[in-house]
C-alpha cells in the first residue's frame, strides 16, 4: 500500500489564482510547508493573505484552533523563481489551460527539482499523456484534478497517463487522502470521469427545450424536485459561464472525433454568439437583471380527484405512489402486477416513462388515454412530477391522471410529448456515459459514481441509480430514445448490456 507524502515534504503550487491557492490552502492546512508561485508581481503574496484570512474566519468559527490557524498561515511561502522550488517533493501546476505552457513549465523544473520529486497538473481537460510527451521522466507526471473551489470540494481525480508510474499515482492518491480528500482513479482520456460523464446533464436538456419539450424553468424545477439534483441544468449552466460550458464541451466532442454522444447544442451557441453568457453577464437562460421577475416552472391547476383508482402491482412506484395516497386519506384499490401499468385514474392509463412517447405507446398498446410519468430519485419524498400524455388522450382522462398525481400530493408538470421526459433520460443517459468509462478503462464503477455526487453533487451515483431503476429498465429508455432520433447518441454501452444479459448490477 503507497504512503502518502509526509508532513514534512515541501509542496508547491504554481499559479496563485483561484485554485492555485485553494490547493495550497488544502495542502498548508493538512501540515506541509507549502510555495506559492506565480510569474504576475505580487499576486503570491495576495493569495497568501487571502488564505491566512480564511484560516482566520475558520478559526472564528470553531472549525480550527487559533494556534492551528496561525500555524497553518505561517506554513505559506511565496516564492518569485522555479529555482526556489528545488525542495519541492511534489509541484502542483494550476496555470492557464495551454498544452505548451503547461510542458514548458514541468521540462524547465525536471533540471531544478530532485529526481523523487512528483509533478501533479491540476489541468481539467488536457490530455497528461500528451504533457508528459514533453519530459525526460513522464512517468513522474499525473493530473491531481481539484474541483473548485478545492478547500470546499471533497472529490479529487487522481489521472494517470500513459508513461505514468502506478506508485506516482498510488502517492498522489494517498496524498490527496491525507488532506482529507476522496480520492478516484482515472485514466487521461478526454474529460477524465467529471467532465465526460456531466455531458448529457446539460445535453439533454437542450435537446428537449429545443424540442418545445418544456420551458427551463419547469425543466429545472422537475431535476430539483423530483430528481434531487441541487440545481437543474440550465441554471446550473448559467453559473458556470455558457463560454466555459461550450468549451469544455467542445472539447470533449472534437476529443472524442465527433462522437455524436457529445454533440454541443445549437441553443448554447446561440447563447454564446449573443454573449448571454449567464450570471456574470447578467443573462443567460435567466435574465439576472435587477428588476428581472424568475419564472415559475409550469404547474398544473388543481383537478379533482378521481373517484376510480387502481394501483398495480409492488414496484417501487406503485408502493411510494400507494402510501401517499393513503397518508393523504384518498380512497383506492390495490391489484396485482398488470405488465408495467403503474395505476388507472378513471379513464386514465399511467405508466412510468420507457423512453417511448406516450403517442407511440398508445399506438403500440392501443390504449388512447396513456399518461406518462417521470423518474423520482425517490417516489416517497419527491414534490414534483413531470406528466406527459398521448396525442389521442381526451382531455377528462388527462385531468384524471393529473387530479391522481396531484391527490397523492405532487405537483405536477405537464411537457409536451417528448420521449423520456425530464429526469428519466437523463439519469439514462449519464448511467450510460458512466458506464461507457468503466467499460473503456477509465475507472471504476464506485470511482465515477463518488465523482458525480463528490465532484458536482449529484444526488447519487449514475450507476448506484442505474441499478435501483433497473438495468433492464435503462437499456429499454435508451433503445427507444435511439429509436426514436435514429442517432448514435444514445447506443447503449456494451457493459450496460452485458449486465442485463448476466442479471447483475453495477455495485453487486
Amino acid at each position: 500500500m503507497s504512503l502518502s507524502l509526509s508532513k514534512q515534504s515541501v509542496i508547491a503550487v504554481v499559479g496563485a489564482g483561484a485554485m492555485g491557492a485553494g490547493i495550497a490552502q488544502v495542502a498548508a492546512a493538512a501540515g506541509h510547508r507549502v510555495k506559492l508561485l506565480d510569474t504576475r508581481a505580487q499576486a503570491a503574496e495576495q493569495a497568501i493573505a487571502g488564505v491566512r484570512a480564511q484560516f482566520s474566519k475558520m478559526a472564528a468559527k470553531g472549525k480550527m484552533t487559533s494556534e492551528a490557524a496561525t500555524e497553518a498561515g505561517e506554513r505559506l511561502i511565496a516564492v518569485t523563481e522555479l529555482t526556489d522550488l528545488a525542495d519541492a517533493s511534489l509541484v502542483i501546476e494550476a496555470i492557464v489551460e495551454n498544452l505548451a505552457a503547461k510542458q514548458k513549465l514541468y521540462s524547465d523544473l525536471e533540471a531544478i527539482v530532485g529526481v523523487d520529486c512528483i509533478f501533479g497538473t491540476n489541468t481539467s481537460s488536457i490530455s497528461v499523456t500528451a504533457m508528459g510527451a514533453a519530459l525526460k521522466h513522464p512517468g513522474r507526471l499525473a493530473g491531481l484534478h481539484f474541483f473548485n473551489p478545492a478547500p470546499l470540494m471533497a472529490l479529487v481525480e487522481v489521472v494517470s497517463g500513459l508513461a505514468t508510474e502506478e506508485s506516482v499515482a498510488q502517492t498522489l492518491f494517498a496524498t490527496a487522502t491525507a488532506w482529507g480528500k476522496t480520492a478516484v482513479h482515472a485514466k487521461s482520456t478526454p474529460g477524465f470521469i467529471v467532465n465526460r460523464v456531466a455531458r448529457p446533464y446539460y445535453a439533454e436538456a437542450m435537446r428537449v427545450l429545443a424540442e418545445g419539450g418544456a420551458d427551463t424553468a419547469t425543466f429545472d424545477a422537475c431535476c430539483r424536485e423530483a430528481g434531487g439534483f441541487r440545481m437543474g441544468p440550465f441554471e446550473l449552466m448559467d453559473m458556470i459561464g455558457h463560454d466555459v460550458n461550450f468549451s469544455v464541451t467542445r472539447s470533449v466532442w472534437n476529443a472524442f472525433f465527433n462522437d455524436p454522444r457529445f454533440l454541443p447544442s445549437l441553443v448554447q451557441q446561440e447563447l454564446v454568439d449573443a454573449g448571454y453568457l449567464g450570471k456574470k453577464t447578467g443573462r443567460g437562460f435567466y435574465d439576472y437583471s435587477a428588476d428581472a421577475v424568475r419564472p415559475a416552472p409550469a404547474t398544473e391547476s388543481a383537478k379533482a380527484t378521481p373517484t376510480h383508482i387502481v394501483v398495480y402491482g409492488e414496484s417501487i412506484v406503485a408502493k411510494a405512489l400507494a402510501a401517499r395516497l393513503q397518508a393523504n386519506k384518498v380512497a383506492f384499490t390495490q391489484s396485482p402486477a398488470k405488465g408495467d401499468l403503474l395505476a388507472q385514474a378513471g379513464d386514465a392509463w399511467v405508466y412510468v416513462t420507457d423512453g417511448r412517447t406516450a403517442t407511440r405507446r398508445a399506438f403500440e398498446s392501443g390504449t388512447a388515454n396513456t399518461v406518462l410519468i417521470d423518474l423520482a430519485l425517490d417516489y416517497n419524498t419527491a414534490t414534483r412530477l413531470a406528466l406527459s400524455v398521448a396525442e389521442a388522450c381526451d382531455d377528462a382522462a388527462a385531468a384524471q391522471a393529473i387530479g391522481l398525481l396531484q391527490s397523492a400530493g405532487f405537483a405536477v408538470s405537464r411537457f409536451n410529448d417528448v420521449p423520456g421526459l425530464a429526469v428519466m433520460r437523463t439519469v439514462a443517459m449519464l448511467a450510460n456515459e458512466a458506464a461507457d468509462a468503466v467499460n473503456q478503462g477509465v475507472c471504476n464503477a464506485q470511482g465515477a459514481d463518488a465523482a458525480m455526487r463528490l465532484g458536482v453533487n449529484y444526488p447519487c451515483g449514475p450507476l448506484a441509480w442505474a441499478d435501483v431503476v433497473g438495468l433492464h429498465n435503462i437499456s429499454l429508455v435508451l433503445n427507444h430514445l435511439s429509436q426514436t432520433y435514429g442517432e448514435d447518441r444514445y447506443r447503449l454501452s456494451p457493459l450496460i448490456q452485458h449486465k442485463v444479459y448476466s442479471k447483475k448490477n453495477f455495485h453487486d
